[in-house]
């Protein structure tokens, strides 16, 4: 098995540029593969490799001053989710488009205690991900503010805040950054009590047995497996080459579904000339497999 960890953490991160080359090559060096975003309010990514290779990363990230703290959630995948290595330099960890100090943020839950506080009457549940990824699972009850991107969520916000008035509310998202800032966002807009769920939908998912869980569906994750289940087993989903969404087996089994083109969300947008394309890609694909290659769009 291939050990994953997703990691973040807030702090000053004074030059990314000069991180940016030793994390390279400690994770070259170890045959890590993944994404890592640096900015300079912190770090944020998920990587894949052997668990002593996850380690070593993990030990050189901890090690830069102001991140002996890092938040680290490990699982494990069949197979290498990752193609490649990618350490890019941000603005933003996580993208806000709006000033917000995450030290503001809302008050951690515990897995643990997830369950009794949303099970609460005067508690409002908020899933602060984007809709194409609630659409593969969310908590039951969960309102979902379908947005595209979560730079939208303060808009979202502003134009639905009277619902819930008088009501305290609960956030949650895949790991738990998103929530950092919008939890600090609500705060900074007034809203007097809120909760986000430490470790996020992972945390829950690994920790929270599943005949206990309040979870309906899969969790949407950023890399090959697409979406894990309790205890952070892989899936059931695989991703629409042609819209991005995660396509559940019941999707599968529908007339507009086309294995390596297109989805039904999607079924109807492309041009035929897109189509062609998605199917050669799709051709290409199943041939490099038989071949035992690695196919670039993989």
């Amino acid at each position: 098995m291939i050990a994953v960890a997703a990691f973040y953490r807030f702090a000053p991160l004074r030059d990314p540029g000069a991180v940016r080359g030793p994390l390279r090559a400690v994770c070259a060096a170890q045959g890590v593969r993944g994404s890592v975003l640096l900015a300079p309010e912190g770090i944020n990514g998920t990587i894949a490799g052997s668990r002593d290779g996850i380690d070593a990363v993990l030990a050189h990230l901890r090690a830069l001053p102001g991140f002996a703290a890092l938040e680290v959630k490990d699982s494990v995948a069949p197979t290498m989710p990752f193609g490649r290595l990618k350490v890019r330099l941000k603005r933003e960890i996580v993208t806000f488009g709006r000033p917000v100090n995450p030290v503001r943020a809302g008050t951690y839950v515990d897995p643990c205690d997830w369950n009794a506080l949303i099970a609460t009457p005067d508690v409002a549940v908020i899933d602060t991900r984007n809709a194409y990824e609630v659409a593969a699972g969310t908590f039951r009850g969960a309102v979902d503010p379908g947005t595209r991107a979560f730079g939208d969520f303060p808009d979202w916000w502003a134009a639905n805040a009277g619902r819930f008035a008088d009501t305290r509310i609960a956030m949650f998202c895949t790991g738990g950054i998103r929530c950092e800032k919008a939890t600090a966002w609500l705060r900074a807009q007034g809203v007097p009590e809120v909760y986000h769920l430490k470790g996020g939908i992972l945390g829950y998912l690994r920790d929270v047995p599943e005949e206990e869980s309040l979870w309906r569906g899969e969790c949407f994750v950023f890399d090959g497996r697409v979406a894990v289940g309790h205890g952070l087993r892989p899936g059931t989903h695989v991703l629409c080459p042609a819209c991005r969404g995660a396509v559940g087996p019941q999707d599968r089994a529908h007339p507009h579904y086309e294995e390596g083109v297109q989805c039904p969300a999607c079924s109807g947008t492309h041009t035929e000339t897109q189509l062609a394309r998605f199917r050669e890609r799709h051709r290409q694909m199943r041939l490099a497999a038989v071949e035992g290659r690695r196919h670039l769009g993989a």
